[in-house]
């Protein structure tokens, strides 16, 4: 692979003198143009050590408007991001919809780095790329353009380079410690190049043996995938394709998940009042032993209009000291988190090691409201139950305790909530014009309820349905299933 990247390719300064000019002048004109489009664009800097990879990004900036422009270095984590699964410190950086996030060096690095020096086997390798893999196909499929660039540099060459890099007191130990394994990194990196070169995302080797041919190359890529890519913008999916029921919903019309709920199961005023001083006194206890084995929880909260969600969270909050805790209520997207792929809104709320993220609304809007209500094309919210899981794994993965409840009530009930709020001076704020309009489409967010919960109750986040028509048994038992959750899961 990397052969044809070692062929002597140079750039007379005189003929990069003649051609920089216009390029420079195209490339500022094709992000002027891409401010107008929503399109994100992320640029990938990676490649063997002593190829310039400093110099392109500089070269980069200097060539851009810097003010649409985002440059990140990934290198050595920082103690907040491993408090956080590994992709958060990603999904931060990734660039809003017309502007250009230059990502130097990004997902690549430490895969590739801890397979050569013996920190992972074959299995976690393979299963590292197709983690990247997945989120390249991910964010290509919500329209980012991704470009990625990998320099290269032969033995020799870099041998050359960095003697000189060592003249000018620039050659660093760790680079030492990097070149003696060049063998094995060009080794692993030509598979891992192999592995994620993909048609929305594809591997651009350059010979990075000349600076000037190196740099005019990249700028001459990035300047036509641009052009390419704004060309295409007028295209729209068609409406095909994927059917908007799944196949069960097809079967089964009328029968859903929701039907096994347990709907009618009550308690006493006694009883609850006893469970739930249990169940509180429990989880605070458990929320302390938590942070002292610095696992994060999530606990996530949907269910239908006058549910009880809020009054589930606060009987949660209500035991947890407020040091520990969050409470994250989503509505609908403000245009900064509209300009990114739908999950970045979440993604920036992951709890560091130790806390409790409580999420009042959550992801899982994209699959409910944005699909019935048409926010979302099918092709959109069909492919968001693989991204979910995905995104529901990678928590899990690193160590966080993830509960997942839907609560669920009849629609007669919905109704006299409804009512009362209505004639409650204290509640009326909790009604309004779309709550009724989201009351007409009952049958179809029941379909979409339905297809949720069979696409992404996974072994890893399972799915906690709460009948919730008598308020205090929903309560009771949200609590008891968030500290069995954290009983299982931590050393007690």
């Amino acid at each position: 692979m990397f052969e044809a990247a070692e062929l002597g390719r140079k750039l007379s300064k005189q003929e990069f003198d003649q051609i920089e000019p216009d390029l420079h002048t195209a490339l500022l004109a094709a992000q002027r143009s891409l401010r107008e489009t929503d399109i994100p664009v992320i640029l990938i800097v990676s490649g063997v050590e002593g190829a310039g990879k400093g110099e392109v990004v500089n070269r980069l900036n200097k060539w851009l408007d810097t003010r649409g422009i985002m440059t990140t270095a990934f290198w050595d984590e920082s103690d907040e991001e491993r408090e956080r699964p590994a992709y958060w410190r990603f999904w931060r950086r990734l660039p809003p919809k017309g502007n250009i996030g230059i990502m130097f060096g990004s997902w690549y690095i430490l895969p590739i780095i801890d397979f050569v020096f013996g920190r992972i086997d074959d299995a976690e390798y393979e299963k590292r790329l197709q983690r990247i893999w997945n989120f390249e196909h991910m964010l290509s499929e919500d329209g980012a353009l991704i470009i990625k660039f990998w320099f290269h540099l032969s033995e020799k060459n870099q041998r050359k380079k960095l003697e000189k890099e060592n003249k000018d007191h620039k050659y660093t130990p760790i680079l030492k410690k990097f070149s003696k394994h060049y063998k094995d990194f060009a080794k692993t990196s030509e598979y891992a190049i192999r592995m994620t070169d993909q048609g929305g995302s594809p591997w651009h080797i350059i010979e990075a043996d000349d600076k000037l041919y190196r740099d005019i190359t990249i700028g001459k890529i990035i300047h036509d995938a641009l052009v390419t890519r704004i060309q295409k913008q007028s295209d729209k999916p068609s409406d095909l394709t994927v059917n908007e029921e799944s196949i069960i919903s097809k079967i089964c019309k009328d029968l859903t998940v929701l039907d096994g709920v347990d709907i009618n199961k009550k308690t006493t005023e006694k009883n609850y009042e006893k469970q739930l001083k249990k169940y509180q006194k429990k989880l605070n206890a458990l929320s302390w032993e938590a942070r002292k084995q610095n696992r994060s929880t999530i606990a996530m909260f949907e269910g239908w209009d006058a549910a009880g969600k809020g009054g589930a969270i606060r009987r949660m909050t209500a035991c947890i000291d407020a040091r520990l805790y969050k409470t994250i209520s989503v509505a609908a997207p403000t245009d900064e988190e509209k300009a990114q792929h739908y999950l970045w809104r979440f993604w920036r709320h992951i709890p560091r090691a130790g806390y409790v993220t409580i999420y009042d609304r959550s992801w899982y809007g994209r699959v409910l409201v944005e699909r019935v209500e048409g926010f979302a094309h099918p092709i959109e919210w069909n492919r968001a139950y693989q991204e979910i899981n995905e995104f529901e794994e990678q928590l899990v993965e690193s160590g966080i305790i993830l509960c997942k409840f839907w609560i669920h009530i009849t629609k007669d009930e919905q109704l006299r909530r409804f009512k009362e709020r209505e004639k409650t001076p204290w509640k009326v704020h909790k009604i309004t014009d779309e709550d009724w309009r989201n009351r007409d489409k009952w049958d179809n967010y029941k379909h979409a309820i339905n297809d949720m919960v069979i696409h992404t109750s996974t072994e890893y986040a399972p799915w906690s349905l709460i009948p919730g028509n008598d308020k205090r048994v929903a309560r009771v038992e949200v609590l008891k299933t968030v500290c069995d959750t954290l009983e299982a899961s931590l050393d007690t």
